[in-house]
């Protein structure tokens, strides 16, 4: 059968794939999975509940929930019967769900648990147009999600006709789903979505890795983005099993427990595995901790296609052996495909994690490409470390003269909720969507991103810098959680640093440095000469102009919560630039003879 609507999965599943672990979440400390019946049943439910409810064609309904297989039986739900999703960030402050709310004209809003509840209670009671709210757990005093799944029990056979009606009415570029983008400066922006946009996306994207039903995966990255969102249908439309991740602190644990074949994630977390690889390798006795950082820096080397050498291939084999193995078992042991998106992967990763038998597909998009523009391949030729791969298929891109990356194809929105001006200002007329972007194309197919055009500034001499080519190679160093290279306009490029507090902790208490808190840390003149040896060992290869001259380290530390990094922990400098004023302004002081 021909998929071009997102429920088209729903009966693809029921012809292909009959599976007891379609889906499956971890409750009180148990797996509960869902069957290919379960699903369709479920979603079924829901559809004909919604319809019994008075919801209609168009209406929005809103979800805020960490990753759970109920997400997927509401969203199919609304699907079929053309109700728009609108999915949101459970961590986003209160202003930020007010204009959400507001702008989406939501009816309806499905929250996680008592915590959410509680901190959006308030607010909800200021919507007008909300007539409802829902939780997934059971919350005392709240209406829970059971009661649309028991009203579409309830009311199956007279409303099955009329969904497969609207079902059957629903065409392929009907708006499926608002996503708000978070952007780095002002309210978000709700990008509209069709089905096509996504499903041409996730069914492009599956022909790239090697999974298929045989295979199971851990998602835990955020459904409310549209990355692993398309990765679920993408999963789904393969027959690969879906299990959520209890938490972010669980990864290693869910991993392990399921044995799971691959997972999506964001560069920062493979950073963070990799710190704590090395981190337990340093704490190894005498010989062990050389054979292990011998097949570190082996693995850092790694080349495509047996480049190295056979001599080279031979002693990978030994590290694998004694050293990589180890790494792959602490990772459940099956994994086989990793695949990166939201910002840059630093190419060492990727050279590490591909010798030591993890294959990390990186790849590039926006919400607004439904995310996939370009990726990696699993295999070689179609794949090069540092690009984000070969243009996906049907999409087409070009570099404008100023370098900026155009893209059109069918995985580009339909526009932005209620801002056909803003619309217009990134979908020219000939339809390339302007990405903000900047690339190049390597060897005539490789796409390469090298900075935001936004964000790329002048010192005052004239000379450009690209903060985010800087910023990567500065995060190399373990000490170094976050950091913003700044100085638009000034005579030098200076940082703002956000340290790795667990390994400065550990760092600290090894030198027997004493402090109060990490404030105190920070000023310490020892603690800030470390940093200096970290930014003196990065500047040795930066250009003149784009050396740091001036650092400072800052705390607490820089999250989503507090409001420093978007979702997808890219940073949000117009935040950031203005918390930190004094300090840049202290970075920057002038003396009496300067302008």
């Amino acid at each position: 059968m021909e998929l071009t609507r997102i429920f088209d999965l729903l009966e693809r599943y029921a012809e292909k794939y009959d599976k007891d672990d379609v889906l499956a979440g971890k409750r009180d400390g148990q797996w509960h999975k869902y069957s290919t019946s379960d699903y369709i049943r479920y979603s079924n439910q829901f559809s004909y509940g919604l319809l019994a409810m008075g919801f209609k064609r168009g209406d929005k309904i809103a979800t805020v929930t960490n990753n759970r297989p109920e997400w997927n039986f509401a969203d199919m739900g609304m699907m079929q019967v053309g109700v728009v999703h609108v999915p949101i960030y459970p961590t986003i402050s209160l202003s930020e769900f007010e204009h959400i709310l507001n702008h989406s004209d939501v009816k309806a809003i499905f929250i996680s648990d008592k915590l959410l509840h509680d901190k959006l209670f308030e607010l909800l009671g200021t919507i007008k147009k909300i007539e409802h709210v829902f939780t997934f757990n059971l919350v005392d005093n709240v209406r829970n999600w059971m009661e649309v799944i028991d009203a579409g029990r309830e009311n199956e056979e007279k409303y099955r006709d009329e969904v497969l009606k609207i079902k059957k009415s629903i065409k392929p570029d009907e708006l499926a789903t608002l996503i708000y983008t978070s952007g780095t400066t002002g309210a978000s922006k709700g990008v509209m979505l069709s089905h096509k946009n996504i499903i041409s996306n996730a069914i492009a994207t599956s022909k790239i890795q090697p999974l298929d039903h045989r295979h199971k995966v851990l998602s835990f990255l955020p459904l409310c983005h549209i990355y692993e969102r398309m990765l679920t249908y993408h999963f789904q439309y393969k027959g690969i099993s879906v299990y959520y991740a209890e938490n972010l602190g669980t990864i290693a644990d869910n991993l392990r427990e399921i044995h799971a074949d691959g997972f999506s994630t964001v560069p920062r977390l493979l950073e963070k595995v990799f710190d704590r690889i090395v981190a337990k390798g340093k704490d190894l006795p005498g010989f062990k901790k050389k054979v292990f950082f011998w097949a570190l820096n082996l693995g850092l080397r790694y080349e495509l296609r047996g480049a190295n050498g056979p001599v080279y291939e031979l002693q990978r084999k030994i590290a694998d052996k004694l050293v990589f193995s180890k790494w792959r078992e602490a990772l459940g042991g099956k994994v086989i495909v990793i695949i990166s998106g939201g910002s840059a992967l630093q190419p060492r990763l990727a050279r590490l994690f591909w010798a030591a038998g993890m294959r990390v597909i990186e790849g590039y998009g926006l919400t607004e490409t439904s995310p996939v523009i370009s990726v990696n391949y699993f295999k070689p030729p179609k794949v090069k470390f540092g690009t984000v791969g070969p243009v996906l298929e049907d999409v087409e891109v070009k570099i404008a003269e100023d370098g900026e990356i155009l893209a059109r194809g069918p995985n580009l929105m339909l526009g932005y909720y209620k801002d056909p001006d803003y619309t217009r200002e990134v979908i020219d007329s000939e339809g390339w969507f302007h990405t903000g972007d900047i690339g190049t194309i390597e060897d005539g197919k490789f796409l390469k991103i090298t900075d935001r055009k936004k964000e790329i500034f002048k010192l005052s001499a004239g000379k450009y810098i690209a903060p985010q080519v800087i910023e990567n190679k500065f995060k190399e160093s373990i000490f170094i959680e976050q950091l913003m290279v700044v100085g638009e306009n000034e005579k030098f490029a200076s940082a703002l640093i956000s340290p790795n507090f667990n390994h400065l902790h550990f760092w600290a208490t090894k030198h027997k440095i004493h402090y109060r808190d990490n404030e105190q840390l920070i000023s310490k003149p020892e603690v800030v000469n470390r940093y200096q040896k970290e930014v003196d060992i990065i500047n040795n290869i930066l250009g003149d102009h784009e050396k740091i001259k001036r650092f400072r380290l800052v705390c607490p530390e820089w999250t989503p919560q507090t409001g420093e990094l978007s979702p997808t922990l890219k940073l949000r400098r117009g935040k950031i630039y203005k918390k930190y004023d004094h300090i840049l302004k202290e970075i920057y002081r002038r003396t009496p003879n300067e302008s």
